[in-house]
């Protein structure tokens, strides 16, 4: 089944009011927050409270991911331990940059019995994590992994190497179509970074297109403003979703079985817009079974 995922906000883990708020907002999911947005001293009672809200659920019909602290750090175990017990929908586990890290937060998991519902979702942010990331993407055939998607770390990229974080993103887009191309080769959705200045309303827009048009499935939000214009850039247009059932329409009739090519409205439309026009299809109802 399709999921939409537009929109995945992140929320302060050691925030009560932006945890109870999430239960309320129009994203497609959450990402409550254990790492950058929460001060080194409030680390545990932030872990207490996001896994309290998770337990207590409410968040309808919205994904919720559990953003732990990354494995070179001393809250990592505790962290992934607390969110499995909690059981969100999934685990978001930054700075991944090799299989064996991958494996360590999958066989952990695996060691204390964690719900196999549990997937594992992994911030490609490091120089090396873009470099591995199709090594990374085909870990999501394996079982085991829980792999189930990648969500780029555009700011830890970008102070890693030094790289301008430009409007256009120029510098950057080889990182991200490579990371595309990965997800999708293996059948995994991809996320897009977040946009840092939330009060330039074009400048989001605009990436949002571009994120869009690049392939990715939704973007990561750090702002509840960005919900609504990231669920409409990410969501097909009602031109193009009436032009797919068309096109389904037409492959359906009982002469087109046979047909890797037919013509429709003056057009050559082979078997591949077909498959391009179902998930068009799927993803459009998704979101309206979803409103």
């Amino acid at each position: 089944m399709i999921r939409p995922r537009r929109s995945l906000l992140y929320m302060p883990g050691s925030n009560a009011r932006a945890l109870e708020k999430a239960r309320t907002l129009p994203a497609d999911g959450v990402i409550l927050d254990l790492e950058d947005s929460v001060a080194p001293d409030a680390k545990v009672a932030a872990r207490e409270q996001v896994a309290k809200a998770v337990e207590a659920k409410g968040f309808g019909r919205r994904e919720v991911l559990v953003r732990i602290n990354a494995l070179d750090t001393s809250w990592w175990a505790d962290d992934l331990a607390a969110a499995a017990q909690a059981e969100p929908d999934g685990i978001l586990v930054p700075k991944i940059s090799s299989v064996a890290d991958l494996r360590t937060i999958a066989v952990r998991l695996a060691h204390i019995n964690a719900d196999p519902a549990i997937r594992i979702w992994i911030m490609i942010e490091t120089p090396l994590g873009v470099l591995r990331v199709e090594e990374l993407a085909a870990q999501a055939q394996n079982r085991d992994m829980r792999l189930a998607g990648l969500v780029i770390g555009p700011n830890d990229i970008a102070r890693e190497t030094r790289m301008r974080l430009v409007p256009g993103r120029a510098p950057m887009i080889p990182a991200l179509m490579q990371c595309v191309f990965a997800a999708h080769a293996y059948g995994i959705d991809i996320l897009d970074g977040v946009f840092n200045n939330f009060s330039d309303t074009q400048g989001f827009a605009a990436e949002c297109a571009q994120g869009r048009d690049m392939g990715f499935d939704g973007k990561t939000l750090i702002h509840p403003s960005q919900i609504e214009p990231c669920n409409v850039a990410f969501s097909p247009p009602a031109e193009e979703v009436a032009q797919a059932r068309v096109i389904l329409a037409a492959f359906e009739k009982p002469e087109n079985h046979g047909r890797g090519a037919i013509q429709i409205d003056g057009q050559m439309v082979e078997r591949l817009h077909a498959e391009m026009a179902k998930r068009t299809v799927a993803i459009a109802d998704a979101i309206a079974g979803a409103g």
